[in-house]
C-alpha cells in the first residue's frame, strides 16, 4: 500500500478498534475489506464526504436479548441471543443464524459485515445481517432443542419480516432448528410468509440449498482455473471440515474429477491418499449427519487412510485447498506451509478461515485465490432463489437452481475479475471486496444522510 492509504486504513482502524473494543474477528474483518477498499475511497471524494466506510461499518442495529428455556430434567436455562441487522441499503437483511457456544457479538458483528458485500456480489437484492446464540445444539435431546428454539423465535419474531429481515441456518442450525423456529414463527404471527430460509421441501424450502456453499465454493474455484485455461480435474484437494459445506464441497470436486485426500473435524483430520471416492463420502455423511460420530472412525474402516488428532490437514501437498470448517482455521504458518508445497488454488467455503497474515501471503505469491465473501457466496445466493419461489408460490426443479447456481458464480467470479484485475493476474480479494461494495455505496448514496 502506498504511505497515504497506509496512514488513512491506520487511522481508521484506530478509531473503529476504540469504538467497538474487545472484537477481534470484526476488526480483522473490517480490516481485510478497509486495505483494499481506501485506494479507491480516497480517489473518489463522495465516498468520503458522505462517511460510507464510517456508516457502512457501523450495524443499523443490535438486537440482544434473553433466551430462557426448560431442559429435560426441569430445569431453567439462560442464554443470549442476538441479531445484527447491519445494512439493508439493498435489499432486506439476510444472513444465517448460529448456535454455538462461542458465538458472541464480535463473531456475529465479523460475519454480518461479510454478509453486506457477499449478497451484493450475488446480484440479488439482500442486504447483510447475522445472528444466533451461545446455545449449543450438541449432546441436547430433540425436545431440548425445541425448546429452545421456541423460546429463541418468540423474540426474534419481532424484528424479522420477509420484507425486513429473513434469516437462514449457520453452523448448529440445520434442518431440525429451522423447522422448529419456523413452526414457532407460524404459531405466533398466524401467517404462513417466507420469513426463514433452508426450510425442508415439505413446507416451502429450496432444492439444492442443502448443497449450494459446498458446489459454489467449487465452482468458483472452478471459474478461476478456466479463466487461465486450467480445471480442476485431476487436481489433488484438501477440504476442512465435514459438515454441510465440506461434504458438498468435496462431492462436487469429485463430479467435477479432483482428487479429495482430507477431511476433517474438530479431533483432527483424516488423510487418505488414494482418494476419497463417492462410497467414502457416503460413509462420512451417514457418520457425520446420522451417527454423530467422530471423523477418526473412518480409519477403523478405511485401514489405509490415517487419522492426526487435534491437527488441520494444511500440512498435506495438494493442488487445491478448500477451507469449509470455522474461521481463521487456516493460520499464516498453515499459508506458507500450502505454499513451499505448491498449492496452485485456496477457495474458501468457511467464511473469513484464513487470518489476515495468511490471507495477504496468498494474495502476495499469486495463486488463485477465492476469499470467503465471493468463493462461498453460493448458500447465500440460493437461500435468496428460495425467497423468490416462496413469494411466487413456485418450486423449481433441482437442475434449474443449479443452473441458477452455477451462473451466480460465474457472475460473481466476472465481477471479482473487472475489479481485481492486475495485469494479467486477478487480486480476487480486492475485487470481491470492491465488487460488493460499489453497488451498497451507491445505493447509500441515493438515499442522502440516513
Amino acid at each position: 500500500m502506498a504511505t497515504k492509504t497506509q496512514t488513512e486504513v491506520r487511522k481508521f482502524m484506530q478509531g473503529l478498534i476504540k469504538r467497538n473494543a474487545g472484537e477481534p474477528e470484526f476488526h480483522q474483518a473490517v480490516e481485510e475489506v478497509v486495505e483494499t477498499l481506501m485506494p479507491h475511497v480516497l480517489e473518489n471524494s463522495q465516498y468520503r464526504e458522505a462517511q460510507i466506510l464510517e456508516r457502512l461499518t457501523e450495524p443499523d442495529r443490535i438486537i440482544i436479548f434473553r433466551v430462557t428455556w426448560e431442559d429435560d430434567e426441569g430445569n431453567v436455562r439462560v442464554n443470549r441471543g442476538w441479531r445484527v441487522q447491519f445494512n439493508n441499503s439493498i435489499g432486506p437483511y439476510k444472513g444465517g443464524l448460529r448456535f454455538h457456544p462461542t458465538v458472541d457479538l464480535s463473531v456475529l458483528k465479523f460475519l454480518g459485515f461479510e454478509q453486506i458485500f457477499k449478497n451484493s456480489l450475488t446480484g440479488l437484492p439482500m442486504g447483510g445481517a447475522k445472528g444466533g446464540a451461545n446455545f449449543n445444539p450438541k449432546g441436547k435431546s430433540d425436545r431440548e432443542v425445541m425448546r429452545f428454539c421456541q423460546a429463541f423465535m418468540s423474540e426474534l419474531q419481532r424484528h424479522i419480516g420477509e420484507d425486513t429481515d429473513v434469516p437462514a441456518g449457520d453452523i448448529g442450525v440445520g434442518a431440525r432448528e429451522i423447522s422448529y423456529l419456523f413452526g414457532q414463527y407460524k404459531r405466533l404471527s398466524n401467517r404462513y410468509a417466507g420469513i426463514l430460509t433452508g426450510k425442508g421441501l415439505s413446507f416451502g424450502g429450496s432444492l439444492v440449498r442443502k448443497e449450494a456453499t459446498g458446489f459454489g465454493c467449487v465452482y468458483f474455484c472452478e471459474n478461476m482455473f478456466n479463466r487461465i485455461g486450467d480445471s480442476i480435474e485431476g487436481k489433488t484437494v484438501a477440504v476442512s471440515g465435514s459438515g454441510n459445506v465440506a461434504l458438498y464441497a468435496a462431492q462436487k470436486a469429485l463430479q467435477l474429477g479432483a482428487k479429495v485426500v482430507t477431511m476433517s473435524d474438530s479431533s483432527g483430520f483424516i488423510h487418505d491418499p488414494s482418494g476419497i471416492d463417492r462410497d467414502q463420502l457416503e460413509f462420512i455423511k451417514e457418520l457425520k449427519e446420522v451417527k454423530r460420530g467422530r471423523i477418526s472412525e473412518y480409519t477403523d474402516t478405511f485401514t489405509d487412510a490415517t487419522f492426526h488428532a487435534n491437527k488441520r490437514p494444511w500440512s498435506v501437498p495438494v493442488d487445491v485447498a478448500l477451507p469449509c470448517a470455522t474461521q481463521n482455521e487456516l493460520s499464516s504458518d498453515d499459508a506458507r506451509e500450502l505454499l513451499k508445497n505448491g498449492v496452485k488454488a485456496v477457495c474458501e467455503g468457511a467464511n473469513m478461515p484464513t487470518d489476515l497474515d495468511g490471507a495477504r501471503a496468498f494474495v502476495k505469491a499469486g495463486i488463485l485465490y477465492g476469499p470467503g465473501k465471493a468463493a462461498n457466496a453460493g448458500g447465500v445466493a440460493v437461500s435468496g432463489l428460495e425467497q423468490s419461489q416462496n413469494a411466487q408460490r413456485l418450486s423449481w426443479s433441482a437442475h434449474e437452481v443449479d443452473a441458477r447456481l452455477q451462473g451466480i458464480m460465474h457472475d460473481i467470479h466476472e465481477k471479482c475479475v473487472w475489479h481485481g484485475a492486475d495485469g494479467t493476474n486477478v487480486n480476487y480479494v480486492r475485487g470481491a471486496n470492491l465488487g460488493g461494495f460499489v453497488k451498497v455505496a451507491e445505493a447509500m448514496l441515493a438515499y442522502g444522510i440516513v
